[in-house]
């Protein structure tokens, strides 16, 4: 429960570290998104009576469905997964693989927040946050999404050798992509000798030898992790 860092892994090769925003900071954007509620709320109040008389009523309570349902739906898919709240704590919402919320998704978790909020205050989810090492509320868990720090959904790009992007000759699974790219990161740890060594290994997929084998294999990676 103490280390709030998940790491995933793209199918490129690239790592995405995402750090969890826990009860706490959650609570504060929430407390934030409901003082933005209520305050348009009484703004609407007298400004529906004023505007459209008795009318006002059913419009305003339209206005209300509408805000109270879709207001955290509309900001976290069309602002990039953050409320006004969660943006003023540095926090969004991301899909369990770090991708950008979908509308599904968002509706899913909100949509439940009546049942997080049984049987009072929000108890059910506070629950669940509390015992879910990724702070998950139900809404999280039936959605497939997590309350992060928007800082962290930054892909960190490994430290290989840079060299002319050449794509590979055959289809390459990814774990072999995945080995390619290893050998690559590691270019700097290993002495020139051992590079061509391992490198001589692959002269059926790079067609070389020696170190032109080599320079080959970091062409190949390049590629894979999106180098143009």
């Amino acid at each position: 429960m103490l280390d709030t860092i998940r790491t995933f892994e793209t199918p490129e090769g690239t790592e995405l570290e995402l750090r969890t925003a826990g009860v706490g900071p959650r609570l504060l954007a929430w407390l934030i998104d409901w003082s933005i509620w209520f305050a348009l709320a009484f703004i609407l109040i007298p400004l529906s009576f004023a505007l459209f008389g008795k009318f006002g009523v059913g419009l305003f309570l339209i206005v209300l469905f509408f805000l109270w349902w879709f207001y955290d739906v509309y900001f976290e898919v069309a602002r990039r997964g953050a409320t006004p709240g969660k943006k003023a704590m540095g926090l969004r919402v991301v899909h369990d693989d770090g991708t950008p919320v979908s509308w599904n998704a968002s509706i899913v978790r909100n949509l439940l927040r009546s049942v997080d909020y049984m049987p009072f205050f929000y108890f059910f989810g506070l629950l669940s946050s509390l015992l879910n090492k990724d702070f998950k509320r139900l809404g999280d868990l039936a959605a497939g999404t997590l309350v992060i720090y928007a800082d962290s959904a930054q892909g960190k790009q490994p430290k290989i050798p840079e060299a002319s992007p050449a794509g590979p000759p055959v289809w390459l699974s990814q774990e072999e992509q995945r080995s390619l790219i290893d050998f690559a990161e590691r270019r700097a740890h290993l002495s020139t000798e051992r590079v061509i060594e391992l490198a001589d290994l692959l002269e059926p997929l790079t067609g070389k030898t020696g170190a032109d084998s080599a320079t080959r294999i970091f062409q190949y990676a390049n590629w894979l992790l999106g180098r143009r």
